[in-house]
């Protein structure tokens, strides 16, 4: 029996002692994040869609990490319909970084299109993992595991109303009526995701929560407050800072599908979506915290779900106000030459998308990282744009939200009533998700 107990206990031990330290380095979790944006962009997911294939491959992470933390707890009961996972037999031993990346991946391959292109990335991945020479039933046992949880994070997602809204009718247009939103140039598509307020919230009771107010009403009349909004769109640029406008404008531009018309020729530009912006900004921080691993997936599990449920509650605004974009009314009745300084996106415009996100964004960073966490964006670099500094995340929320009156896309009302709206989703997203234990931070 000692001859048998010496030799299980020779078998148990690591190759390399360090392999969980090793694993735990949070750089495999970075890129893979990365790479799940690269896709995105790809693929051309709209904001809203987006920010729901970030949230479900964070939560699948999280979920498995935080059982190797006493100092953190499941998502369990928190998040609405959520149940948990499997949890992983407590008489085996597993690399918990391993496990987590598996289940990311394959979770997040799961609701993108291009496949291929992230089992290339997994596979170069798990090559690295292979190097650090974690035993290999430990190995195997990790990734078995990895599979289970996101099996078990797909079934979650399944029911959250998006494969139904697939197939729900495009959005009507009300044309006798000036006040509301029309389809706007270069290429009038149709209101993406405006059944968008049918998908299920991670936290929030439902989407109109946090209704913001009215916006303010149509009125062509000279002096009347509506008019008043529109000139101030219509002379963004005018003012003595048109360049550093124009740079904002450009910095937070997030479009990810830009067209382009040269006489008869068409071309696109792709870039991150709003939502794929703060995700970036999330591994700013992280490094510039030297945060680990666990840190790192609860940085990312934690914006990904307030920026999921912002765009939930934006979207809801949005198709119920159903407003007209500057665009339209100041080619209609100021300037028919005039245009934005970005491309209008394609949907209306009440409340602003990137208020709300950013401000709900900002507010779950700041949750982890503090008031005054200085850093730079350098987000926007493989665009061809230079980085951006910040003093804070709330700053860089600030600048996020103003940036679209600079460029033409929104009035005053939806940045500054969006801001607001952004900040009571973030608020109410942190208030309810609590991923460190009470107990232990007392």
């Amino acid at each position: 029996m000692l001859t048998v107990l010496l030799l299980f206990s020779v078998s148990c031990q690591p190759v390399n002692e360090n392999y969980q330290e090793d694993a735990a380095d949070a750089t495999f979790f970075h890129e893979s994040m990365k790479q799940l944006t690269d896709v995105i962009v790809h693929d051309i997911f709209s904001p809203p869609v987006a920010s729901r294939i970030y949230a479900y491959p964070s939560i699948a992470a999280y979920e498995i990490m935080q059982q190797a933390y006493p100092e953190y707890q499941s998502l369990a009961g928190q998040l609405n319909g959520w149940e948990g996972v499997p949890p992983a037999d407590g008489n085996q031993e597993y690399c918990y970084p391993l496990a987590a990346v598996k289940a990311f991946l394959t979770v997040g391959r799961a609701l993108i299109f291009s496949e291929p292109k992230m089992i290339e990335f997994e596979e170069k991945l798990m090559a690295q993992y292979e190097a650090l020479r974690i035993p290999k039933a430990v190995f195997r046992r990790s990734l078995a595991y990895g599979e289970e949880v996101a099996g078990a994070v797909l079934a979650y997602a399944d029911q959250d109303m998006y494969k139904e809204t697939r197939t729900y009718p495009r959005f009507s247009i009300v044309e006798d009526d000036p006040s509301r939103w029309q389809p706007t140039p270069p290429d009038y598509m149709d209101g993406i995701e405006p059944h968008w307020r049918e998908i299920r919230p991670f936290v929030l009771e439902r989407p109109d929560q946090f209704k913001p107010v009215p916006p303010t009403p149509f009125d062509m009349t000279k002096g009347s407050a509506f008019y008043e909004e529109l000139m101030e769109v219509y002379h963004a640029l005018e003012a003595d800072d048109k360049d550093e406008r124009i740079a904002i404008a450009e910095f937070w531009d997030c479009n990810p599908y830009v067209s382009h018309h040269i006489g008869h020729v068409m071309y696109a530009t792709k870039k991150i979506t709003p939502g794929g912006h703060w995700i970036n900004i999330v591994q700013i921080a992280c490094e510039e915290a030297d945060a680990d691993f666990m840190q790192s997936v609860e940085a990312y599990a934690l914006t990904s779900i307030a920026l999921a449920d912002a765009f939930i509650s934006c979207w809801d605004e949005k198709y119920r106000s159903n407003l007209i974009r500057p665009e339209t009314v100041i080619n209609e009745h100021i300037d028919e030459n005039w245009m934005p300084a970005l491309q209008t996106p394609p949907f209306p415009e009440y409340t602003s998308g990137h208020s709300v996100i950013s401000r709900a964004a900002a507010v779950a960073l700041t949750s982890v990282f503090g008031d005054d966490f200085a850093f730079v964006d350098t987000s926007e670099e493989e665009y061809g744009l230079p980085a951006r500094s910040f003093r804070s995340f709330m700053h860089a929320s600030e600048e996020a939200a103003v940036s679209r009156l600079y460029g033409g896309i929104h009035y005053r009302p939806a940045i500054d009533e969006g801001v607001k709206q952004g900040e009571q989703v973030g608020e109410y997203v942190v208030e309810q998700v609590q991923l460190r234990s009470q107990l232990t931070e007392k």
